[in-house]
């Protein structure tokens, strides 16, 4: 097994320099890269709007013979997975490199696709409407997690905030099944509440108030109202309400087949983001810091040492990991357009073989695995002394 030079062994200022080179020699960000946002745009709207004409076709068929109980649920799973993939594709595809600003520069972009304007206001319900307000993960992951990776303050730090479940007596196999479960319902179970709180103790702070360490979800309090009011409902009446009502001129059967179809459907999306997102920052070979980064340098070196890659390769392969797959890029370039982070790997992974710094890449599947095994309680991050 390769050794690896120790965190305080790595010289944090050269590397600032190599790392920063990257971005100095890299083109503009330009038209290019904006049609390649476009095209995986594309192919999300495909994959959702297949997966609605797959369930009028069936809804047709259904009304017209009587169709085999195999083809029945092929297609109902078709339906559903396609529907899954272009919701997993809005946010992690679409919204998450928007709002990072990853094409505000380039020259003439119609409005709708910068940070400033994307999913603001009403053009919530036309750019990203989920169970999350846009402005609330914003800041929550652009910001918390971004700047606080791997420390107390990331908001996305699984082993801190699974502790309840990992210092609990309960046994392994229920903590098993908990997780499991919760894989089928952490974007609003997780991901919707939390970062309501984020922001919310971002006000907070500032006005020198006692920041909100557990959520409420009871609608009678002021704080569960406004998740309920602002985050479940807007997302919940558009998805489980009005979509299935479109499929009502096939008859009342067909409205409700249409709804059980989105809701297995949106427990994929919640299986596939939780898949493609969580293992990317947490296993037992992943670390963990105590303090701030001192310098630009050591930031740089904890994105490298606190994240992991998946397996890359074609815009396919890259779409389906919602391009998070190359998380190390990402998180040294947060701001940088999806078509960049392909070309930065080969560099990035020679500049980590010349520090003899650990570049993580395996599969996700693997890591999956590595993740549950941090969850449930049978490993835990990596600590290093003193930082």
């Amino acid at each position: 097994m390769q050794e690896y030079t120790a965190y305080d062994k790595i010289d944090k200022n050269e590397l600032e320099r190599d790392i920063d080179k990257i971005k100095e020699n890299m083109e503009a960000v330009g038209e290019g890269d904006f049609q390649h946002l476009l095209k995986m745009e594309r192919w999300g709207r495909i994959a959702t709007f297949s997966g609605y004409g797959l369930i009028a076709v069936l809804s047709a068929l259904t009304l017209a013979t009587e169709l085999s109980t195999f083809m029945t649920i092929l297609l109902v799973i078709s339906a559903a997975a396609l529907i899954s993939t272009g919701n997993v594709s809005r946010w992690a595809n679409v919204t998450h490199p928007i709002l990072h600003g990853a094409y505000d520069k380039v020259p003439n972009i119609p409005k709708r696709y910068t940070k400033k304007y994307y999913a603001k206001g009403p053009r919530r319900f036309i750019d990203w409407l989920d169970w999350i307000k846009p402005e609330a993960w914003a800041y929550e992951h652009n910001i918390m997690h971004h700047y606080h990776l791997g420390e107390d303050d990331d908001p996305d730090n699984v082993e801190k905030n699974l502790e309840w479940l990992t210092t609990s007596n309960l046994p392994m196999w229920l903590r098993y099944i908990i997780v499991y479960g919760f894989t089928a319902m952490w974007k609003y179970i997780y991901y919707a509440p939390n970062t309501l709180r984020i922001l919310k103790n971002k006000k907070r702070k500032e006005q020198d108030k006692v920041e909100i360490r557990d959520f409420n979800y009871d609608p009678r309090t002021e704080d569960g109202l406004e998740l309920w009011m602002e985050y479940y409902l807007p997302y919940a009446i558009v998805k489980f309400i009005v979509f299935p009502l479109f499929f009502l001129p096939f008859g009342g059967e067909a409205a409700a087949m249409a709804f059980g179809i989105i809701v297995l459907a949106e427990i994929f999306a919640n299986v596939h983001s939780f898949t493609v997102i969580v293992p990317n920052h947490s296993a037992g070979d992943i670390y963990m810091f105590s303090e701030p980064s001192q310098s630009t340098g050591e930031f740089y070196l904890r994105q490298i040492m606190g994240s992991v890659n998946y397996n890359t390769g074609s815009d396919f392969i890259d779409f389906m990991h919602g391009f998070l797959n190359y998380q190390i890029e990402h998180h040294l370039f947060p701001n940088m357009p999806l078509s960049y982070y392909q070309k930065m790997q080969p560099i990035v992974k020679e500049i980590c073989k010349k520090h003899n710094l650990e570049y993580r890449q395996e599969s996700v599947f693997k890591r999956v695995f590595m993740t549950i095994e941090l969850m449930v309680g049978k490993t835990k991050l990596l600590r290093i002394q003193g930082v």
